[in-house]
């Protein structure tokens, strides 16, 4: 008997189960609404960290595996962006918006010298945080990173086919794929949080194919080579050894452009962060607290100055 798309995705989250953190709304001025985790660390100084998620995930989804270890050490936040799970319904996608985001979350925590961390589009996404907001970011961590799209032809032609379909249909399938995503995302509110598996299948069924498939269009006009090198924040790049979706060398070559950051390898996939954690999670944790440790010495020196 065949598989159907639910029973594939049913044993992709056969998945142990975490404590999960219970969400609230948080509203940014002049934004909009985001489905947001606040889960604090050991002491009300304790340091803070932003936690950006991959394509077609949530907040939880992608970093659901390593919230309560982080916690033990930092005040961890994590918030679905927009278009994705509960984010900001928009009139249109840009990573230009999802990193003013950011500095919204930050700004209205009232968070100081926070740690900016993504996966895959997340990685992206607090690129273009320091980029755009270079004082609200204390260091910054990329996992299943890339400074551009488009480097080779079968890249270039499918991100530019992506880029004109997706322009074409951005208004014709709006309305419909928000009310699907909606619906869905009201229902994950729903699931019993104890069990995990169930409650990941719906956060994954929660963005709608059609704003992964804008969001992906909107990727492929990142790049960020030209300014890698200005950034002046303690930074850590974790390396998925055996992506096949952002080749580990290309992940290297941005921690070789940046003055200082440190590199993490870890022996996963692109999809490491949930499916490979007793891989991804040490190192993870690995290149935070080095990027904390950073901080903290940047901060003494201002002090002592």
């Amino acid at each position: 008997m065949l598989k159907t798309p639910n029973d594939w995705l049913r044993e992709l989250f056969q998945i142990p189960s975490h404590v999960l953190p219970e969400g609230q709304w948080l509203e940014l001025p002049g934004r909009g609404r985001t489905w947001l985790t606040d889960v604090p660390g050991p002491t009300v100084a304790a340091p803070s960290i932003v936690l950006l998620h991959a394509v077609g995930c949530t907040g939880q989804l992608s970093w659901f595996p390593v919230i309560e270890k982080l916690s033990k050490r930092f005040r961890v936040i994590t918030f679905d962006q927009r278009w994705h799970g509960r984010g900001i319904q928009s009139e249109a996608f840009s990573l230009r918006d999802c990193a003013d985001d950011v500095a919204a979350v930050i700004i209205e925590l009232g968070l100081e010298d926070p740690i900016v961390a993504g996966y895959s589009m997340g990685s992206i996404i607090a690129q273009r945080t320091w980029r755009q907001h270079p004082d609200l970011v204390g260091g910054l961590v990329f996992a299943a990173t890339t400074d551009h799209f488009r480097n080779n032809l079968s890249e270039r032609i499918f991100h530019e086919g992506m880029e004109l379909s997706m322009g074409a249909l951005r208004t014709l399938s709006r309305s419909r794929s928000v009310s699907a995503a909606t619906r869905n995302a009201a229902r994950a509110l729903r699931i019993d949080p104890n069990d995990t598996s169930a409650w990941a299948l719906d956060e994954w069924r929660s963005t709608s194919p059609w704003a992964v498939a804008q969001a992906v269009a909107a990727l492929g006009r990142h790049h960020s080579t030209p300014w890698l090198a200005k950034i002046n924040v303690p930074t850590a790049v974790v390396v998925t050894k055996r992506d096949k979706v952002l080749p580990p060398e290309r992940q290297r070559s941005i921690a070789d452009r940046i003055a200082g950051a440190t590199t993490h390898e870890v022996d996963c996939g692109h999809a490491g962060c949930v499916l490979d954690t007793a891989a991804f999670v040490p190192g993870f944790i690995e290149a935070v607290n080095t990027t904390a440790a950073r901080i903290r010495d940047r901060q003494r020196l201002r002090i002592d100055a």
